[in-house]
């Protein structure tokens, strides 16, 4: 079957996926209604085309926080990446350094730290953390990227607690006995009884602001937070000294009735006054969707479930397909646009 576009990939990805594992990836919180406005809200959004404008030659690359990657789309923090595929997140990192982009590694993986990075040496990665309550688990893991290459360090801010996400409760999802949290390894005996899963309740709910000046006495790395929505968040953000803002409703997971990511863009872009850069998540389904992004303000997007279904499609290649149809369509759609 010939892959076209993304939602080829995400017919494969629910066809062949175990049920439990597509139903993690694919849910949202309470009625999914953010999830699927995130997508939406696209649709909603026209162009205005120029004409004659010689797009023979065009330049799509950009940078992020000072370093070149070949064309706007990154690849989101996502956990749990050897649900989708056996190498998990060192087939996510291989492939998007053979795309010259921008790899967020979760806290969640599947894999090392150590064995993502061997896997791409030399590729531009960035860490996303979750601070947990007990704070020398979070700045072990900090100063582990950092000693890594990691360039880096992306503090998700949406997630005291888990949402509820029902498909999930339904299926009592838990990770099989023969995949682990790597990084967290031994760190939350404390949590083994936690009727949800993981040591997601051993995440502390009493982050602030304050935080971030903490994160930034551990490490000499840039800070990007994730899961601004609002301009109010925004100017916060830059007055606590972060370096990048992912505008993020944790793909429509968290809490529900949220704005779609590419609606709340605007208001962020305005409210940081190109004073820090601002990326976006959620939503990306074409190369003309990340086009409206660009737009409207972003720098860069990256890409959450299309990249998970890249993986369970073909692993690594699946996924460098999924970037090279986004990046074709991106090219096209700048073209048309003029």
């Amino acid at each position: 079957m010939a892959m076209v576009c993304l939602s080829d990939f995400e017919a494969y990805a629910k066809k062949y996926l175990p049920k439990i594992a597509w139903d993690f990836f694919a849910a949202g919180a309470d009625d999914c209604s953010t999830r699927d406005e995130n997508i939406l809200a696209y649709k909603r959004i026209r162009f205005r085309p120029r004409m004659l404008r010689d797009v023979s030659m065009m330049d799509i690359r950009t940078k992020l926080l000072g370093t070149e990657i070949s064309f706007p789309v990154g690849i989101a923090p996502t956990g749990f990446h050897q649900l989708a595929w056996p190498d998990g997140e060192k087939s996510t990192a291989r492939a998007a350094k053979a795309m010259s982009t921008c790899y967020i590694a979760s806290t969640y993986s599947t894999c090392t730290l150590e064995e993502i990075s061997a896997a791409a040496p030399g590729s531009l990665r960035w860490f996303q953390l979750y601070i947990h309550r007990n704070r020398a688990v979070s700045q072990q893991l900090i100063q582990r990227a950092e000693a890594l290459g990691f360039q880096g360090l992306v503090l998700t801010a949406d997630l005291p607690y888990t949402g509820k996400r029902r498909d999930d409760v339904r299926n009592g999802f838990r990770l099989p006995p023969h995949m682990k949290l790597k990084n967290l390894e031994g760190a939350f005996e404390v949590c083994k009884m936690s009727p949800s899963f993981h040591s997601l309740l051993c995440l502390d709910p009493s982050v602030t602001w304050n935080d971030i000046y903490w994160l930034r006495s551990l490490t000499h790395l840039p800070i990007i937070i994730k899961g601004i929505l609002t301009k109010e968040d925004a100017e916060l953000a830059v007055r606590h000294g972060v370096q990048g803002i992912i505008v993020s409703n944790h793909g429509g997971r968290q809490l529900d009735g949220g704005p779609a990511t590419v609606d709340a863009l605007v208001e962020v872009v305005e409210a940081v006054q190109g004073r820090v850069e601002v990326y976006l998540d959620g939503g990306i389904r074409k190369g003309s969707d990340v086009l409206k992004a660009l737009a409207l303000g972003a720098k860069c997007v990256f890409i959450g479930r299309p990249a998970l279904w890249g993986l369970a499609y073909k692993g690594e290649e699946g996924l460098q397909e999924v970037l090279r149809i986004l990046q074709d369509e991106f090219r096209l759609s700048m073209a048309l646009a003029g």
